[in-house]
């Protein structure tokens, strides 16, 4: 169930008993629940699949342990009368009549971390939400060790099959879903990972390529020469400081017959942002092989729709630059033109990431979409306002909190934020249409929507989903989400075409 050529997620597979035989060394996943009160023992939840002996024995077994149920807690014990190497009890809290569905995802995410080197798991949790367990276990499986070499690679085998134990009758091909929706999101958690030594303009224009090609999409990439001929000065004007020249990607879904909706789909490339002659402090500036975190998501969107046969016209437009400090690099005073006429003042050639999405913006709306969605890593106020896991989506009011209602459901979490008409005062330029940033420090995630709106063509519904800290995980492993890379809003943009397809 992968996408080649990107990640190769493990197989999954759906029955409704639990095989007698023939399971070795997998690893068996109970849910389990806390206790009346702290000194109780686990119990397991309602299982179809456990047999009275069976709930006994782990329940025994996890009492002699003295573990406990808290939510995404986990125990490893044996049970003779099972078929499998061992049994993994993880925690949901306190029982409940029903259990969301990011609580499956992240409880399951955790088990794929607790049995890292596993490689083959059987879960239970699929009778609870057979879709978020699958994702949360593809995901919480991931690894990224491109790079590794024998001395430093994983010696544990990875993660290479998921065996969900599920009665409902639309189990195999919900299942199928759920895989292709997480190999999406760990094939755009594989372009983040990949270092800017490896994945320039070039390189990223290529394996784009690729995946659209292998998905039977439409592609067309336009080069440096054609770029500049065609009058994309915020692309052009980002990507000339660098020897590696940029590109605009378009990836095209035809899925709809003639009175289909368009979803156009916009991503920030950047593949690194020293952020120019405005160069960024050094301290962490290595974090920034994740500025084409939205590209990446945007891609890995544009694919899975088209392999989910989502009936709309879906349609990427990706900037992919590469933002250096060189004797050719633009200026901070430099008047650009942008893509459709508007003349930018570059105060700041650190604020890059609005100007190619700009260019990209404009194109889009000539393809005359219903709706568009641009996601990048724009801001540091993104995160200064909403910290590093809520992405803030600004945009046409009600799209914009259809997108936000859409990703809080599928775990997400983005947030609505308004753009204040008053703060497209603070881009005005005494030479040119705009300038690019703001002279305050204040409310700049706010102020990059404003710009980009000044972009998006009349009567088009729009959104602009801010990634900055989501898209990259900075910190320790949670859930289902590992350090590095996230693939996030991969999830949301794919909600949103699919509420798109299925409501206008």
């Amino acid at each position: 169930m992968s996408t080649a050529p990107g990640y190769q997620s493990p197989v999954v597979t759906v029955t409704a008993t639990l095989p007698k035989r023939g399971l070795g060394s997998a690893v068996l996943v109970v849910p389990v629940v806390s206790g009346d009160d702290d000194a109780a023992s686990p119990k397991v939840v309602g299982n179809p699949f456990l047999d009275a002996e069976a709930v006994g024995e782990i329940e025994v077994a996890l009492a002699a342990l003295g573990a406990k149920g808290g939510a995404e807690a986990t125990t490893r014990v044996l049970v003779p009368s099972l078929p499998v190497s061992s049994v993994l009890a993880v925690g949901l809290g306190k029982a409940r009549d029903e259990y969301p569905a990011e609580l499956i995802r992240k409880v399951s995410g955790v088990a794929a971390r607790a049995l890292s080197g596993t490689e083959s798991v059987v879960t239970t949790l699929g009778e609870l939400d057979l879709e978020a367990a699958v994702e949360g276990l593809i995901l919480g499986a991931y690894r990224f060790s491109e790079f590794r070499s024998a001395k430093t690679a994983p010696k544990d085998p990875a993660l290479a099959k998921i065996t969900v134990l599920a009665t409902d009758k639309g189990a195999k091909a919900a299942a199928i879903r759920a895989a292709d929706i997480a190999t999406a999101v760990a094939t755009a958690r594989d372009f983040v990972n990949t270092p800017p030594s490896h994945l320039f303009p070039d390189e990223f224009a290529k394996r784009a390529r690729a995946l659209g090609e292998a998905t039977g999409l439409q592609v067309e990439v336009l080069d440096e020469k054609a770029l500049a001929k065609a009058g994309y000065g915020g692309i052009v004007g980002v990507g000339k400081g660098s020897s590696r020249q940029p590109r605009l990607v378009r990836l095209i879904h035809k899925g709809g017959g003639r009175k289909a909706k368009t979803v156009a789909l916009v991503g920030k490339g950047i593949t690194f942002d020293t952020g120019g002659i405005s160069i960024k402090p050094a301290a962490s500036m290595h974090h920034m092989t994740s500025d084409m975190g939205g590209a990446a998501a945007v891609i890995a969107t544009v694919v899975l729709a088209a392999k989910q046969k989502l009936p709309i016209d879906v349609i990427a437009t990706v900037p992919m630059a590469e933002n250096m400090p060189s004797a050719t690099a633009q200026r901070p005073g430099d008047v650009l033109t942008q893509y459709g006429g508007i003349t930018v003042e570059v105060l700041n050639t650190d604020a890059e990431g609005r100007l190619i999405l700009a260019d990209a913006i404009v194109r889009a709306c000539e393809d005359e979409p219903d709706y568009l969605i641009e996601t990048s890593t724009l801001t540091g106020a993104q995160t200064v306002a909403l910290g590093a896991r809520t992405p803030g989506v600004m945009g046409s009011d009600e799209f914009r909190d259809r997108v936000a209602r859409l990703s809080q459901e599928v775990g997400e979490n983005a947030w609505p934020m308004p753009l204040p008409e008053e703060l497209k005062d603070d881009l005005k330029s005494s030479v040119a249409d705009l300038a690019n940033i703001s002279g305050s420090r204040f409310a700049g995630m706010l102020v990059a929507g404003v710009y980009l709106r000044e972009f998006v063509a009349d009567g088009v519904q729009w959104a602009h989903v801010d990634i900055a800290g989501p898209a990259y995980n900075t910190g320790g492993p949670w859930g289902y989400t590992g350090k590095g890379g996230t693939g996030v809003p991969t999830r949301t943009m794919f909600a949103v075409l699919e509420d798109v397809a299925a409501n206008g």
